[in-house]
């Protein structure tokens, strides 16, 4: 029923209620002793005649519980997971020898993003090598007066020189060992005749590599960012909700969500709520895109829409919850009596709070103590009792 019908339907029947009650008015004069017996209506009632529930089209059902999966439309982006980002730095610097990846090339874990040539290079697998060769000599030498002094051959005192000196050869190649990982040498495979002036920059993902600030011949500085590589495989929604809608979503509800305007649906799952609000009022919500998704980067804008969890809640459809002063409520049926012979039948108003709405039905959190199963509800005519309600004091003799 649109707007403009239901309103001539709420004209119709005030219209007959009030010529009902002048019609009443007129044709009947009461006495002091019957006015004395009217009876006065408590606020939340209002009743009507027989055949004013015919006009005003009531009908009564009972309260339902239905799965419910209200839907919220949200915005947000795309983002990746920290261990699928990966900012490429040399620790030492040095000049660019080659490079050959472009943006949006893709690349594997271990292989080649570029050579880079350094002299402190060879100063390091120098240093290595000669405190290499040193320790071996020292670790002969420690081992040897050891045992000269378990025979009381050698003093304590020369045993703790030549010990001293063992650590801190020991200690000199395992930081220069250190040193050369980080370059990406391996320093077991090091020998005199593999000194090397350059050094291979290793990818340590799998993904595109996603900016490229390198070119043959250029200077780089430890602080300076080469490569951003990508891996896309593990992707991740950060949505923003308002803050009144913080309490429809929790971990495990799934969401649908579009890119670029497309008619392509793709998936994602809530893991994680955020734990506060922040300064615009908002809320933030992530959730896991499982699977690889065609043409979704990373900082992508999204539309998305979250699917609320399918609970069986108490339902009504949604005609039959009206508004009042900013409220909601709902119309049960009271009583059936008689009053000058005449049939009438009383309802009452109950207030009820509104939660998720779906196919035409809408979630009610009703009162305390309120009996679903014996419980009738006007669920046709809610908003024709509002009306009546509203204007009983007008229709009144």
């Amino acid at each position: 029923m649109n707007t403009k019908t239901t309103y001539r339907s709420i004209a119709a029947i005030l219209l007959s209620l009030a010529l009902v009650w002048m019609t009443s008015c007129d044709g009947s004069k009461k006495t002091d002793q019957e006015a004395k017996e009217t009876e006065v209506l408590p606020a939340d009632v209002v009743e009507l005649r027989a055949d004013q529930v015919k006009i005003a089209g009531i009908a009564t059902g009972s309260v339902e519980l239905r799965s419910l999966s209200g839907n919220l439309k949200v915005n947000g982006t795309i983002g990746v997971a920290p261990q699928n980002l990966a900012t490429v730095c040399m620790p030492f610097g040095g000049f660019i020898r080659s490079a050959t990846l472009m943006p949006g090339n893709s690349v594997s874990k271990g292989q080649t993003l570029a050579v880079l040539e350094n002299q402190e290079f060879v100063d390091i697998q120098q240093n290595y090598l000669e405190a290499k060769s040193k320790l071996e000599f020292a670790e002969a030498d420690y081992k040897r007066h050891a045992e000269l002094y378990k025979e009381d051959v050698y003093s304590q005192q020369n045993l703790q020189k030549v010990t001293s000196d063992y650590k801190v050869l020991k200690s000199q190649v395992k930081a220069l060992e250190q040193k050369l990982a980080m370059i990406g040498i391996n320093p077991s495979g090091l020998h005199e005749d593999d000194i090397s002036r350059s050094v291979n920059v290793i990818s340590p993902i799998s993904g595109y590599v996603k900016t490229v600030n390198v070119n043959i011949g250029k200077y780089v500085a430890p602080t300076d960012v080469l490569f951003e590589i990508v891996n896309s495989d593990k992707l991740f929604l950060e949505l923003t909700l308002f803050e009144k809608d913080a309490d429809k979503v929790s971990a495990g509800q799934k969401i649908r969500f579009f890119i670029n305007n497309e008619t392509e649906q793709h998936e994602a799952v809530i893991y994680q709520t955020g734990k506060s609000v922040n300064a615009d009022r908002t809320y933030k919500v992530y959730a896991s895109v499982p699977g690889a998704c065609k043409n979704v980067l990373p900082g992508m804008y999204v539309n998305a829409i979250i699917e609320a969890s399918g609970q069986n809640v108490a339902s009504l459809p949604a005609e039959a919850i009206v508004s009042f002063d900013d409220k909601d409520y709902i119309f049960v049926f009271d009583r059936d009596k008689q009053e000058n012979g005449k049939a009438f039948t009383e309802y009452r108003m109950v207030e009820v709070h509104k939660g998720v709405t779906d196919e035409g039905f809408t979630e009610v959190r009703l009162p305390d103590g309120f009996d679903i199963k014996a419980s009738r509800v006007v669920i046709k005519g809610a908003y024709n009792l509002l009306s009546a309600k509203k204007n009983a004091g007008e229709m009144s003799c």
